[in-house]
């Protein structure tokens, strides 16, 4: 029995890099993303042995995840219908090397629209030069396009402007600060202003 993936795979068969004002040298896609044994998918429930979570830890802070844990968030999310997280699995070793995350928000503004975020953007790193970050993020991003967003939105710091700006993002005018809440602290609320971090998206607010 093969494992449960947490959307259609087929979806990324049907992306267009050629959409995409990304350049790559050589050429990759999901579908051929440049070596036998990468492999461009969606998470799977048996991810959790490939070291996703250790993955997801180059990144931010993961906290402790159990096996149980990460699969009960797996089926929330298969449920919900709207989490597209994305891998890239280096065969070989069967590891996850990359990811990245799109989650579409359902909204009532642009006649009940579809609005796509960028999340959790990671890659292994010793896996440079092979163009992996830039394929994981065109791929999520071309995703959203096909799924119907009218908008695809990420927040970044300032060294990676010039990267996401190459993908085809743009900043948005008068709204280059992400303000964030944080609950951390348990029933204490912390208010913080992230001024080093910049609201990117493709098109215009909302």
């Amino acid at each position: 029995m093969g494992e449960e993936t947490l959307y259609d795979p087929s979806l990324l068969l049907e992306l267009d890099f050629h959409k995409s004002p990304a350049k790559f040298e050589p050429f990759i896609s999901a579908a051929h993303p440049g070596e036998p044994w990468m492999k461009v998918r969606p998470l799977q429930d048996g991810d959790y042995e490939k070291g996703f979570i250790q993955l997801l830890g180059q990144l931010t802070a993961t906290g402790t995840v159990t096996k149980t844990q990460f699969l009960t968030r797996f089926s929330q999310m298969k449920a919900l219908g709207d989490y597209y997280v994305t891998v890239i699995e280096d065969t070989r070793s069967k590891t996850i090397i990359g990811a990245a995350s799109l989650v579409i928000e359902r909204k009532f503004i642009r006649g009940c629209g579809l609005r796509g975020r960028l999340e959790d953007v990671v890659v292994n790193n010793t896996y440079r030069g092979k163009q992996l970050g830039k394929l994981i993020v065109v791929t999520v991003t071309l995703l959203a396009n096909h799924l119907g967003c009218y908008k695809m939105s990420l927040d970044c710091k300032d060294k990676l402007i010039p990267f996401y700006t190459s993908l085809g993002y743009l900043l948005e005018p008068g709204n280059s600060n992400s303000m964030t809440i944080r609950y951390d602290g348990g029933s204490k609320l912390v208010s913080n202003l992230t001024a080093a971090t910049n609201t990117l998206s493709l098109e215009g607010p909302s």
